[in-house]
């Protein structure tokens, strides 16, 4: 063992010399060089700076314009909220597969009642009959107008055109002069007078930018057709009386 570790120690150093050569054939040794000089060096880690001290809430008062300054401060919390101008009816979501559709007769019924109210206005202001159908009232809420109506009397652009019901409230909607039709407002109006298919409108153009409305309600036809029936049933049990007291005088008098 002692004589072989001359041998061993020779091998090593001849190898390493031989690798060192290599290295030196390959510029190993300057490749690793250059990387060590080209690589980044590492960016230390980023202070925080430590918060200091919270700075005191102001409570001072906020400064107020002189014409309220001596008026009481507003309790939004207490305060109620203002009444609006017309109240507003509370409406269910409806349910378009359950629409209600007027029968031929109904919907003819009321045509005729708007032409008849139509007939007694004041023939200087243009008028029309409007039927009401499904898309009027429910979905979309879209009415359109009749286009020679709406070239020869109404505005030739886009306007704000009031709808006057029979009690006087007035509702804003907007007049589509291309389509001619109204869009927004109309579906609030139609919502607020309960309108359903069959229901028959009367537009009376009162100024350039109004219109009063009539409405001829179309199941008003089925409550008229109840109340004859009615007033028949009452007349035949009158005249049934009649017969009866009719017949007891003669058999009295027999």
């Amino acid at each position: 063992m002692v004589e072989s570790e001359p041998i061993y120690e020779q091998l090593r150093k001849r190898r390493l010399e031989e690798n060192k050569k290599r290295m030196e054939e390959l510029n190993l040794n300057k490749l690793a060089q250059a990387f060590h000089q080209s690589s980044p060096k590492s960016s230390p880690a980023k202070q925080v700076k430590p918060r200091g001290p919270r700075q005191p809430v102001d409570l001072t008062p906020v400064r107020r314009s002189s014409r309220v300054a001596d008026k009481p401060k507003p309790n939004y919390k207490d305060s109620a909220l203002e009444p609006s101008e017309r109240p507003r009816r509370s409406y269910q979501r409806r349910d378009l597969l359950n629409r209600v559709y007027a029968s031929d007769e109904v919907r003819t019924w009321a045509i005729e009642r708007a032409e008849q109210l139509q007939s007694t206005l004041d023939q200087d202001a243009p008028s029309f009959v409007k039927p009401m159908f499904q898309s009027h009232v429910s979905g979309g809420f879209w009415l359109g107008l009749p286009v020679q109506f709406c070239k020869t009397h109404l505005p030739q652009h886009d306007e704000i055109m009031a709808l006057v019901d029979e009690a006087g409230e007035e509702f804003p909607t907007k007049y589509l002069a291309d389509k001619t039709g109204l869009s927004g407002g109309w579906r609030g109006f139609s919502l607020y007078h309960e309108l359903v298919d069959g229901d028959a409108l009367v537009f009376h153009l009162v100024k350039p930018t109004e219109f009063k409305v009539y409405i001829i309600r179309a199941y008003e036809a089925e409550d008229n057709e109840d109340n004859v029936e009615n007033e028949n049933d009452d007349k035949g049990s009158e005249v049934t009386k009649l017969d009866k007291s009719a017949k007891r005088t003669r058999a009295s008098r027999k």
